[in-house]
């Protein structure tokens, strides 16, 4: 322990410098709790009655070597908890969804204070995980829950930014490896439901009628679930914050009615601008097999076409505009390319019978923080996992269709925040708001800003071509 009058020059300095940058941060945050921290901060720069440093007085050479170890590798954590949290965090591109603009094997640099970081909201994680450790084991703790916060950041979502967001799906998942990354509920419980139900002709049935039909198919399909834990594992519950990280593009921003005719998104009414690299899919008829130099021209992966696919017949390939222009140009080895799309039936909402497609969708309204809506059984399955599950109200439907929000026959909502929606460029091979819907403002985590590490993943390391060095450190803006 040092006396006050004893701390030098020097040490005195580093703790000005210490506590304004501190209480700066705490002004940002708008967290004064953290004020319990500074005595700790003044006991580490001038009085050390605490023994910071306890360690560097061991004798056992191999004991100081492990504890020096320690000490750099909790500070280390430490560290990148609090830059994930409140400054920026790695992304790494998982899925062709944004393709041709970001491309599997991009490394992004997500900006949390592009949009305003959240507040942690499941505090104790492991950092450098979302949530489970390498080897499988869940690395957060699900108690405390803090309420949903947001340090005010530098601007807010704009249409057509390219957005990283917890997946609002997410919130209940099954733990088996083939279904861990499915959407639980469009592609496990509500299509085992219908499977293990006889058919039924939904056009004759009223709209109290069909919601009846599809609440059976999910109840169904969770005792489906329930039952065959061998096949899909245990269903298991995440936070918001814990939930996996999608990205995607915004095409919808609150308060705005988007629809989608023939693959162009409409907002308003208007026309939104198509990204340059977007793709859909092609019917292609092969005479020979796409050349790699044709191959790479066209930006063609092998996920887009698998080489053994890449034959003589028909095939399904993804290319953007020009690609399909050019291969349609290569007489010798294409005879046919035309655009193709498949009909869904588990579009969002899940719970209400309609004909739409993911080229032909819509028209939906996006809810707005402080908008109210008028709510019928035609309108309430847009808007039902809002008020239930983001906004965390009781909600049921009585027997005689009535609408019962936390015990109160309601015709009315006020929505509590913002909502968007995400789609990515890969029009047709993209799992997004057509599928699972509006992505709540308290799922945002923030906005890539560059790339800084591109790895092509069909090639292997020492092959020509794994970096992409034409893609080191390029802004992701260039694709808005």
């Amino acid at each position: 322990m040092k006396k006050i009058g004893e701390a030098s020059k020097k040490s005195w300095i580093k703790l000005a410098v210490y506590l304004v940058l501190y209480i700066l941060f705490l002004i940002w945050v708008k967290s004064w709790m953290g004020v319990i921290v500074i005595p700790f901060i003044f006991d580490a720069c001038i009085t050390r009655i605490i023994r910071w440093d306890w360690w560097k007085q061991l004798k056992n050479r191999t004991l100081y070597s492990i504890m020096g170890w320690v000490d750099a590798l909790v500070f280390a954590l430490v560290a990148v908890y609090f830059v994930n949290l409140y400054l920026f965090q790695n992304y790494a591109i998982p899925s062709s969804s944004l393709e041709k603009s970001l491309l599997i094997g991009d490394h992004l640099y997500v900006s949390k204070v592009a949009y305003g970081p959240r507040k942690p909201m499941t505090p104790l994680t492991m950092p450098l995980t979302q949530n489970k450790f390498p080897g499988g084991g869940k690395s957060y703790f699900d108690k405390p829950q803090w309420p949903y916060e947001r340090v005010k950041g530098f601007g807010r979502i704009k249409l057509n930014d390219i957005v990283v967001f917890n997946y609002p799906a997410g919130d209940t998942i099954v733990t088996a490896d083939r279904w861990t990354s499915a959407d639980f509920y469009g592609m496990i419980a509500y299509p085992e439901g219908k499977r293990h139900c006889r058919e039924i002709d939904m056009d004759s049935l009223s709209l109290l009628e069909q919601r009846h039909v599809y609440d059976i198919y999910y109840q169904v399909g969770r005792k489906v679930i329930d039952q065959n834990e061998q096949e899909f594992g245990k269903v298991m519950t995440r936070p918001v914050d814990r939930r996996e990280n999608y990205v995607k593009r915004c095409v919808g921003l609150p308060g705005q009615t988007l629809e989608i005719k023939d693959g162009i998104v409409y907002l308003d009414g208007v026309a939104n601008k198509q990204p340059d690299a977007a793709q859909s899919n092609y019917q292609v008829t092969l005479t020979h097999a796409i050349p790699d130099k044709l191959r790479k021209e066209l930006n063609l992966s092998f996920e887009g076409l698998p080489q053994q696919y890449n034959r003589p017949g028909t095939v399904i390939v993804p290319l953007t505009v020009s690609a399909a222009e050019k291969l349609a140009a290569a007489k010798e080895i294409a005879q046919e390319v035309k655009p193709v799309t498949f009909k869904e039936e588990w579009l969002f909402p899940l719970n209400k019978y309609k004909d739409w497609t993911v080229d032909n969708y819509g028209p939906v309204w996006i809810p707005a923080k402080g908008a109210t809506v008028q709510l019928d059984l035609e309108n309430l399955p847009f808007y039902e996992r809002i008020i239930g599950v983001y906004e965390g109200n009781d909600l049921k439907v009585g027997e005689d269709g009535s609408i019962i929000i936390n015990g109160q026959i309601s015709d009315s909502y006020t929505f509590k925040m913002d909502y968007y929606w995400m789609m990515g460029d890969n029009r047709q091979n993209s799992a997004d708001s057509r599928f699972w819907g509006y992505v709540p403002e308290d799922h945002i985590v923030g906005r890539p800003v560059f790339i800084w590490l591109s790895l092509d993943q069909d090639k292997k390391w020492g092959q020509k071509g794994k970096i992409r060095w034409d893609r080191q450190f390029r802004s992701v803006s260039r694709y808005n």
